[in-house]
C-alpha cells in the first residue's frame, strides 16, 4: 500500500506519483482511479488518469461510482478486479465510508489488495484504507474525550488509525485522543506531500513482518500507547485527555519502521531542502492550509475572506517561483 497525507506534489518532482507508478507495474501497469470522494470527481479523475499515464502507466480507468446504489454496478468492480493498481483521491472521506464499504465495489478494493495489486489513497482516500477511520475532529496539540468521531473504513490496515495533512493542520491532539481510548491501535499521522509506503514479508526463519518506509518532502507520526496510562474511561465530554507513556516517533523519508515489533529499522539521511524545487513544494503546502481555513471561517466572513485572498497570494507567488527555475 501507498498511504499519502495529501497534498501531493502533481507537477514537478512527483515523487510519491513515481513510486506509485512503479509499485504497480511501471509500463506494465493498468490502474483504477476511484475519484469518488471528490466534488470535482470529474475532473479528479482526468487528472490523475492523466498524470499516471504521463508517469508511464500502459492503462488507466476511472471508477466513480456516484452514490451506494451505483457501486454495485459491474462495471466498476471488472475495472478493479483487471487493476494492478488502485488509487483513491482525496475529497469527503465520509463519502467513501458511505458510498463504498461494504458494497461490491468496496470488496473488490479488497480483493485487489489482497491479490498483490497495489493499493494507494491521498487525504480522504488515505484515511478509509484503516478499519476505523477519523471522519471528523477538532484541529490542535492537545487531546480532548470525544473531539473525534470514528467511521468504518476498508479494514486493509486493521490495528492502525491513519490520519492525513498532520503537521499542516495541526492534528496531533485528536490523533493522541484516538489512541488514549483506544490504545491497542498505533496512530499514524502523514504529513502532506508525503508517503508511507507499507509492505509484508517473510523472513528466512518463516516469521511475517510487517514494515513501512516513508517517502516525500515531509515526515510521519506514529504513536504507541499500548504501554500508555489514560483517563479516557473516565474523562468529561469536551475534557483535556491524560495520555502518558506513550511512545513517540517522528519519522522523515529514508525511515523504515517495523509495525510489529514497533520499532525503527533502519534509517538513511534524505536533504529534501537541498532539492531545488522544495520551495514549490513548501509553498502549496502552505496554499493548503489557507485554502482549508477560508472554507472552514464561515462564522466569521471578513476572515474567510482574508484567508482566502492570502491563498491567491500564495498561488501568485508559487507560479511565480516555478516561472523562475
Amino acid at each position: 500500500m501507498l498511504i499519502v497525507g495529501g497534498a501531493e506534489d502533481r507537477r514537478d518532482m512527483m515523487k510519491v506519483h513515481r513510486r506509485f507508478v512503479a509499485l504497480a507495474g511501471g509500463q506494465d501497469s493498468r490502474v483504477a482511479v476511484v475519484p469518488t470522494a471528490s466534488s470535482f470527481h470529474r475532473e479528479a479523475g482526468e487528472t490523475y488518469s492523466t498524470l499516471f499515464e504521463r508517469l508511464g502507466a500502459a492503462e488507466t480507468e476511472v471508477v466513480s461510482p456516484r452514490d451506494r446504489q451505483d457501486a454495485h454496478e459491474q462495471k466498476w468492480v471488472d475495472a478493479l478486479d483487471r487493476a494492478t493498481g488502485v488509487f483513491l483521491t482525496g475529497g469527503n472521506q465520509l463519502k467513501l465510508s458511505q458510498f463504498l464499504v461494504g458494497t461490491p465495489v468496496g470488496d473488490a478494493l479488497v480483493r485487489a489488495h489482497e491479490r498483490g495489486a497495489v493499493v494507494g489513497g491521498t487525504s480522504a482516500g488515505a484515511s478509509i484504507l484503516s478499519r476505523f477511520m477519523i471522519s471528523d475532529g477538532e484541529e490542535g496539540l492537545t487531546p480532548h474525550q470525544g473531539a473525534s468521531k470514528l467511521s468504518q473504513g476498508l479494514d486493509l490496515v486493521p490495528d492502525i488509525i491513519l490520519d492525513q495533512h498532520f503537521s499542516q493542520r495541526g492534528r496531533y491532539g485528536r490523533l493522541m485522543a484516538m489512541v488514549s481510548v483506544s490504545p491497542a491501535l498505533m496512530g499514524i499521522g502523514i504529513d502532506e506531500d508525503t508517503a508511507v509506503e507499507l509492505a509484508t514479508g517473510t523472513t528466512a526463519d518463516g516469521h511475517e513482518v510487517r514494515e513501512f518506509s516513508v517517502h516525500g518532502a515531509g515526515g510521519v507520526f506514529l504513536v504507541d500507547g499500548s504501554h500508555a496510562v489514560s483517563d479516557g474511561h473516565e474523562a468529561a465530554p469536551g475534557a483535556p485527555l491524560l495520555l502518558s507513556g506513550a511512545v513517540v516517533h517522528s519519522l522523515p523519508a529514508g525511515s523504515l519502521f517495523d509495525l510489529d515489533a514497533r520499532r525503527l529499522v533502519h534509517f538513511v539521511e534524505q536533504h529534501p531542502q537541498d532539492d531545488a524545487r522544495y520551495a514549490v513544494r513548501q509553498e502549496a503546502s502552505e496554499i493548503s492550509r489557507l485554502e482549508h481555513a477560508s472554507e472552514h471561517a464561515h462564522d466569521v466572513e471578513e476572515d474567510a475572506e482574508a484567508l482566502s485572498a492570502a491563498a491567491d497570494v500564495r498561488r501568485a507567488q508559487l507560479h511565480l517561483t516555478r516561472a523562475e527555475q
